[in-house]
């Protein structure tokens, strides 16, 4: 499978790559684009993938043999084969009918497929009201002009298990936002340092690992990390306080840029743009 970049690239209102996810403007998307055609079912991770620092095998593939791309429209579906399978169609395009174009072609191949799921992913670029969105915003913080503001509270890094300060109980009651799984990568010694902020001498809040990939231009990036205050303690100023430590860290480190996905609205949202990042655009989803 070959794209027709000149088809493309008019209708994407975000720098994005199927299975790999945001990325910036600049990046040789199209060669990206043609790697993740090249390595779909193979298993294999590219190098510049983020996800591949929590798995041994790539669990989400491009179903090349059924990528509809004209000159109107281009839907990249894949197969992510985990918790019973999810199909996701990216829909490029702005044909008044893309989306339920998209969407047929979601439950179609999860029935095809066996899926469980099967859902939709479009995008909006950054000139969009907020109220037109339903996921993401893509967010890029860039280190050119240095990492911005130190925190204005005391910020611990830990290379090993915290366990002293309760890293354990913080974690297990912010199951939700992903810091029991961190836990488990932690007590196994596969990720980079944790950043904690403690009240009373236990962990309040937390956000990790805080690990650098390079891009496909070779450029260090700051990856994206769990990040979460507990609720009895937010409003301290924890959070920002965290989030500026990881910028530190980052520029110390030699990260030229950090992309994120935040909730439209949400508290990481609104204190990203606070602190100035550069919004990119949205990425949609819904249920076909």
């Amino acid at each position: 499978m070959r794209f027709r970049w000149g088809w493309i690239e008019p209708v994407m209102p975000v720098p994005y790559v199927p299975t790999l996810g945001p990325a910036r403007w600049g990046e040789p998307l199209d060669a990206l684009w043609e790697a993740v055609v090249d390595v779909s079912g193979s298993g294999r991770f590219l190098p510049h993938d983020k996800d591949r620092r929590w798995a041994e095998k790539k669990t989400e593939r491009v179903l090349v043999d059924a990528i509809e791309h004209d000159q109107v429209q281009t839907l990249v579906p894949t197969l992510v084969e985990r918790g019973g399978g999810t199909i996701k169609v990216h829909v490029f395009g702005a044909a008044p009918d893309s989306l339920s174009t998209g969407s047929d072609l979601a439950r179609k191949l999860a029935a095809t497929h066996g899926a469980a799921k099967a859902r939709i992913v479009w995008f909006l670029g950054a000139d969009q009201p907020d109220a037109y969105a339903r996921g993401t915003r893509v967010q890029l913080k860039d280190f050119t002009a240095g990492p911005g503001a130190a925190p204005s509270v005391p910020v611990q890094e830990h290379k090993g298990l915290p366990e002293e300060v309760g890293f354990g109980a913080f974690a297990e009651e912010m199951a939700g936002d992903g810091f029991a799984f961190l836990h488990g990568q932690m007590r196994a010694g596969t990720v980079g340092p944790v950043l904690t902020v403690l009240h009373e001498g236990r962990v309040a809040g937390a956000i990790g690992p805080m690990e650098t990939m390079r891009d496909a231009r070779g450029c260090a990036r700051l990856l994206p990390q769990y990040f979460g205050v507990l609720p009895r303690h937010r409003g301290h100023g924890y959070g920002r306080a965290l989030w500026r430590a990881a910028m530190h860290w980052g520029h110390r480190h030699g990260a030229a840029y950090q992309l994120l996905q935040t909730e439209v609205g949400g508290a990481s949202d609104r204190l990203c743009s606070a602190e100035g990042l550069t919004s990119l655009g949205f990425v949609n989803q819904a249920d076909a």
